[in-house]
């Protein structure tokens, strides 16, 4: 047990701001056993923007709620997978080779296919979230729970799945690039599912994990082809894409 705190507490510190305990025994290596913890992360940062909501909601109409729970979990996460989202863009939309692909992904300055790929995918989250709190802010807060957790489930399967695109180390995202195991990608998929199969009934549920995981298998065709695997930046596009996905699920049935 305090080897799984410790790891859980690895993946929180290193995929969120949140400080983590001066005891928990850091090692590089240590964070690809950590990736499984990822969707209990997602717990935390869903929950947070959950709970966000509902408190803004209080006082405030459910549209600036909605952008202000939005913030919250942005600034809980470092804008850390909205970045590799636009770097993805930026990558894959201006990038004719593996290469090219993966040198201006490495460029820390965003590019204009990243800039509006991160503007039209801010805008999605907040129109789908928006109408689901329409409706009710509670409803809106589960999707966000539901939706985090789900979608790092999803980066999870690609980082199972997929080998590392670089051939170097010097990415951020290189102490993760090891295989993760089957043990790892199990753990994973109950904190992952966990939320939507309690939280939701079985139709939204369907439809959100079926968009999330028609979406995952989707992009890592995508990876493997133009890339011949993942890389740091990739899995935080796979995470916003997939969140996204089970928002717009969860609209389609409550039309």
């Amino acid at each position: 047990m305090r080897t799984q705190l410790e790891l859980f507490c690895i993946a929180l510190g290193y995929f969120t701001r949140i400080p983590v305990p001066g005891w928990v025994a850091w090692a590089p290596e240590r964070l690809t056993h950590a990736a499984r913890w990822l969707p209990l992360v997602g717990w935390v940062v869903g929950g947070t923007g959950a709970a966000s909501l509902l408190l803004f909601a209080q006082f405030l109409p459910a549209s600036l709620a909605v952008i202000l729970s939005m913030a919250v979990t942005i600034r809980l996460t470092g804008a850390f997978h909205e970045d590799g989202f636009a770097d993805s863009c930026d990558g894959l939309g201006g990038g004719w080779d593996k290469a090219q692909i993966l040198a201006i992904m490495k460029d820390s300055r965003i590019g204009s296919y990243g800039a509006i790929g991160l503007v039209l995918m801010l805008l999605a989250k907040a129109a789908a979230l928006i109408e689901l709190a329409a409706a009710s802010p509670a409803t809106a807060a589960t999707a966000l729970f539901v939706a985090h957790a789900l979608s790092r489930l999803a980066a999870n399967a690609v980082l199972h799945a997929l080998p590392y695109a670089r051939s170097d180390d010097s990415s951020k995202a290189a102490a993760v690039v090891g295989h993760l195991g089957r043990k790892d990608l199990l753990i994973a998929a109950a904190c992952g599912l966990l939320p939507a199969f309690v939280l939701l009934a079985p139709l939204p549920a369907l439809a959100a994990l079926s968009l999330a995981a028609l979406l995952t298998v989707w992009l890592a065709r995508l990876f493997l082809r133009r890339l011949g695997g993942h890389t740091g930046d990739l899995l935080g596009a796979v995470q916003q894409v997939t969140e996204l996905a089970c928002y717009v699920g969860l609209v389609a049935v409550s039309l």
